[in-house]
């Protein structure tokens, strides 16, 4: 990755621009960013149904030509990371020389993401929650988080750190959303019941804005000025039955990750001890205690005494999370601000450093299915 740009950030429905105006904002601060000529571009790649149509975007930037467009299918949020792999497999193949990864929301112009009214007809998994009550996607993912604190004995606390890590470094961070709104133990506490475990500041927020990322092989990153950050490994996937759609999948105390944790760092070649840094998706904080336990930061009975405030911030923890403060404090481009997060660990421009920047780990989308994940180095651990 030689370059990342994004928008401005707003509240959902809050964008003066359009969401296609927003995606060209980014990927023309990712192209400034990675001092390339945006007419480089050859490859295109996105995921959660992105509606700007690449051709479209190429015409805007005035390509002399367009060679690969791919779109991550399924999983919503959950394909952040698989995007980056989409793209990076399109350069590996031969099928484009520069790629950019890019995600835009624009809620005032199509609408909420997520949204349940006005819905006429249900089908697949709905059928099976809405006639009970359960509309919204805090429902149904406080279920299997439910069952995943029950199974382990997980404390309410350890949901509070994850959130008061998010909230602490976005007050470093003049992009967030929240930045200049910090949250306490007690603020969190008193928050109101969303649906239990998840409080109001466990959910991720909704908004407007766009971010993008510049791909191209290895061997031509070395050309550029700029600190390149290095794929060393992805995946994507669920387990065995993980999108049953009447919840009732095997291992429903789950965030997906079971079996594509081991694939991500089989293919690095490396362990979840050598990474100093993590993203992750939080589109609730459950989600996040049992991506963290399925990629070997603690078995899941140590989570309470993992996930501690001072565990999860930089520069002092044992693992910082989400230093941009994350989906819930910083930004929801359905997770792809984590990306560059990421990018700017390596890089060592972080507004919250974590002092092991070479290896960082992106989470994408707990609990959905397929899910995906990163590992992104540095050019020295890369080599």
């Amino acid at each position: 990755m030689i370059g990342i740009g994004e928008s401005q950030y707003y509240r959902h429905g809050k964008s003066p621009d359009s969401e296609f105006k927003l995606a060209l904002q980014a990927i023309l601060a990712a192209c400034k960013d990675a001092g390339i000529d945006p007419r480089e571009i050859d490859g295109f790649s996105s995921f959660s149904d992105d509606r700007n149509d690449p051709s479209r975007i190429a015409a805007a930037l005035g390509l002399p030509r367009l060679r690969a467009t791919t779109m991550q299918w399924g999983g919503g949020g959950g394909g952040c990371c698989a995007a980056v792999a989409n793209g990076a497999a399109s350069i590996q193949a031969g099928l484009a020389d520069c790629v950019v990864v890019f995600r835009s929301l624009a809620q005032g112009q199509f609408g909420r993401f997520g949204r349940t009214s006005g819905v006429d007809t249900i089908s697949g998994e709905k059928a099976y929650l809405m006639p009970y009550g359960v509309l919204t996607p805090p429902q149904r993912f406080a279920m299997r988080a439910r069952r995943f604190m029950h199974d382990h004995g997980v404390r309410q606390e350890a949901l509070r750190a994850i959130a008061l890590a998010s909230y602490h470094h976005a007050q470093s961070n003049p992009r967030a959303v929240m930045y200049g709104k910090p949250l306490s133990e007690e603020k969190y506490d008193q928050s109101r019941w969303i649906a239990e475990p998840f409080h109001l500041f466990d959910c991720c927020m909704e908004n407007d804005g766009a971010a993008a990322v510049i791909l191209v092989s290895a061997e031509r990153a070395k050309d550029f000025p700029g600190k390149a950050a290095y794929i060393l490994g992805a995946a994507a996937g669920s387990g065995y039955r993980t999108g049953a759609i009447p919840h009732n999948s095997p291992l429903y105390g789950s965030a997906s990750f079971d079996t594509v944790a081991p694939d991500l760092f089989k293919m690095a070649g490396i362990s979840h001890t050598d990474v100093g840094v993590v993203q992750s998706y939080e589109n609730f904080t459950g989600g996040v205690v049992m991506a963290l336990a399925e990629h070997g930061f603690f078995k899941p009975d140590e989570a309470n005494e993992f996930l501690t405030l001072e565990n999860l911030i930089a520069p002092s923890g044992k693992l910082p999370l989400n230093t941009s403060g994350g989906n819930l404090a910083e930004c929801y481009m359905h997770g792809f601000e984590l990306v560059l997060e990421a990018v700017r660990q390596i890089r060592g421009t972080s507004c919250n450093q974590a002092p092991k920047n070479d290896v960082a780990l992106v989470i994408g989308g707990p609990m959905v299915t397929p899910v995906s994940n990163l590992l992104l180095a540095s050019q020295e651990v890369a080599q």
